[in-house]
């Protein structure tokens, strides 16, 4: 089966977690880049990594780059890449993109050319004056950077974070990607047991269960690249297979979420349920004031409302503060809150043993983490 290269956009600062995990789903030529990691493999790859990835956005074909300063070095670049391959004579391929610091700034402009450049590459192949675009989606995605452009065909559709378990969510959710993310680097494994003392529509813990557990997290949704005509139905149906059975029969994970709204916590328990994760996550009313580690060894992981999300800067920091009474310092129990709030450490009482960039969504955080031993 031909090869292909690959990319991942990912948020950032999780550049290498999403590196590891393809090289561990068996991508070739991983390498990590600002926002993206770069990857080589099949068919087979791509529909692994579209089930599997806790960590990417979306999954998509890298057709080329190239560098381009006017609208003809544009136009000529895209014409040049082999969209043939991909787009059947029927199949739709509208376009949508980013300009950022290049000179190449018009959005609409961009679109224009490049689905201009893509129809001249296809009339000439298939020798047709005009496409119909009645068939699958390909959605063709570009990004021009500092005046070097990236074309994609997107293989995924919705993004990865819709993992089809939260129809519901409470004002401001974590998105589900850094959710795992965060389950990773606190070392979740199968026989954890993690606490939400601000669990909100349960995001975190059910992450934290589905990694446990090794639940892909698409494995019952599906991708644009399952209607095209170019991939065969039983690569889909194969790497859904093998993802089920590489699920943990032998998993303990233990999960306790907590919340003052009692509506956040009933969809939070809709939530677990739609995930396959109900009956490994407890859900109780709670103040974060009050709360204290529900066993002797336990993983604390919890994203705060703080003042750019829902509280004002002042009650954010009072959280903190009671986050950091509540805090033993033992071996058994950890802590991981993420926080943009650079006073962070100041209001909780103690600095992190370990910190860790990253961003939710567009807002620049630090992840603290407690009880950890430094590298």
């Amino acid at each position: 089966m031909p090869k292909y290269t690959f990319s991942a956009p990912c948020l950032l600062g999780i550049e290498g977690l999403v590196g590891n995990e393809l090289r561990f789903l068996g991508a070739e030529e991983v390498s990590p880049e600002n926002g993206r990691v770069i990857f080589k493999g099949d068919f087979e790859m791509m529909a692994r990594a579209n089930i599997c990835s806790r960590y990417a956005e979306r999954i998509q074909i890298l057709m080329g780059e190239f560098e381009a300063l006017s609208f003809e070095e544009l136009f000529q670049g895209v014409k040049a890449l082999p969209w043939e391959k991909f787009i059947s004579k029927t199949d739709a391929f509208p376009v949508k993109g980013r300009s950022l610091s290049s000179k190449l700034h018009s959005i609409p402009d961009c679109q224009k050319i490049i689905k201009k450049a893509v129809v001249e590459r296809l009339k000439e192949k298939y020798m047709l004056p005009w496409f119909e675009e009645t068939g699958a989606v390909h959605q063709i995605q570009f990004l021009i950077l500092k005046d070097r452009v990236s074309v994609m065909i997107d293989t995924s559709g919705a993004g990865l974070h819709k993992r089809g378990y939260r129809e519901k969510a409470n004002d401001a959710p974590i998105k589900e990607t850094l959710a795992a993310a965060l389950a990773e680097i606190s070392g979740v494994r199968k026989n954890h047991v993690v606490a939400d003392p601000m669990c909100g529509s349960g995001t975190i813990l059910i992450e934290a269960a589905l990694k446990a557990k090794n639940i892909a997290p698409g494995i019952n949704r599906y991708f644009a690249a399952e209607k095209w005509s170019q991939i065969p139905s039983y690569i889909w149906k194969e790497e859904r297979k093998r993802a089920k059975e590489s699920e943990r029969e032998d998993c303990t994970f233990r999960g306790y979420g907590y919340d003052i709204d009692r509506e956040a916590l009933k969809t939070a328990l809709e939530n677990a349920q739609k995930a396959g994760v109900a009956d490994m996550i407890k859900f109780e009313y709670g103040d974060v004031r009050k709360f204290r580690c529900p066993e002797e060894r336990c993983t604390v992981i919890t994203n705060p409302p703080y003042g750019e999300r829902l509280l004002d800067l002042k009650s954010a920091e009072e959280l903190y503060k009671v986050l950091g009474e509540n805090y033993k310092h033992t071996p058994d129990i950890r802590y991981t809150v993420i926080s943009p709030d650079d006073d962070f450490e100041k209001c909780f009482g103690r600095k992190a043993d370990k910190r860790r960039k990253l961003y939710n969504g567009m807002i620049k955080c630090q992840v603290y983490m407690y009880g950890v031993k430094k590298k």
